[in-house]
Order: C-alpha cells, then sequence, then structure tokens
C-alpha cells in the first residue's frame, strides 16, 4: 500500500475489487503457468505464458492507480489515472480472451476473472462520478 494513501481508501469498493482482481490474476497466473511452463513438442515454449504474466502485471497496477487519482488535487490529473484504469481493465479483458485459447485447464478460471472485471467496470464508472 503506498504511503500517503487516504485512510478512506481501504474503505473503496473499486478499490477492494481491484485487489480481488489481484489476488485472482495471480492464482490463475500459477495455475497456468503449471501447464504452460514445459517446452512444446517442437522445443519451443508456448507464448501464452507471457499473457500469464501480463494479468498479473496489470491486475497489480490498477490499485495504485485508483490510489493516485485519488491523491490529485487537479482534475485533469486525475483522469490521467482514471484513463489509465481504463486501459489497464480493458488490456486484462483483452489477455483473458487470449489465454482462454492456451492448452491449459486453467483456462476454465477466465470467465471468472472477467466476469469480477465488468463487476469493476461498473465500480469504476460510479467511482469516476466520485472524483
Amino acid at each position: 500500500m503506498l504511503h500517503n494513501t487516504p485512510s478512506n481508501l481501504s474503505e473503496l469498493p473499486i478499490y477492494r475489487k481491484a485487489l480481488e482482481i489481484l489476488a485472482l490474476s495471480q492464482s490463475i497466473s500459477t495455475y497456468l503457468n503449471d501447464d504452460l511452463a514445459p517446452l512444446n513438442e517442437n522445443g519451443f515454449e508456448d507464448s501464452n505464458i507471457y499473457f500469464s504474466g501480463d494479468i498479473v502485471q496489470q491486475s497489480v497496477n490498477l490499485a495504485p492507480e485508483i490510489a493516485n487519482a485519488e491523491l490529485q488535487r487537479h482534475t485533469e490529473r486525475k483522469h490521467k489515472h482514471v484513463a489509465s484504469l481504463r486501459r489497464l481493465t480493458n488490456l486484462l479483458y483483452k489477455n483473458s480472451y487470449r489465454l482462454e485459447k492456451s492448452n491449459s485447464n486453467g483456462k476454465d478460471f477466465l470467465p471468472i476473472l472477467r466476469y469480477e472485471l465488468r463487476k469493476f467496470k461498473k465500480l469504476q464508472r460510479n467511482w469516476m462520478l466520485t472524483l
């Protein structure tokens, strides 16, 4: 957690949902990595393994973007963080579809991630009105 975060940040539903998405994407990535890490029969690695890392990296950045938007005083700077949050959410959604094409049993958990992302987008719309 950031050092200068407002005390009410952990009470924000969007912030809590961002942390849930982080935990879910880390679990999915770990599960997928076990299936995708071994080399293919032709000796090459599965290219989908990179998308599993991408969903973790993108979800790691959700909560800090929310905190940064909350900390900004100027509307223009807040909107930059909101735009970044929107991009991250859309990338997470796209990468979940890319991972669903992988050869892993873990892909069954990706619809759960997308469901949580849809909830997150609804929270995001409401939260943006409060900024």
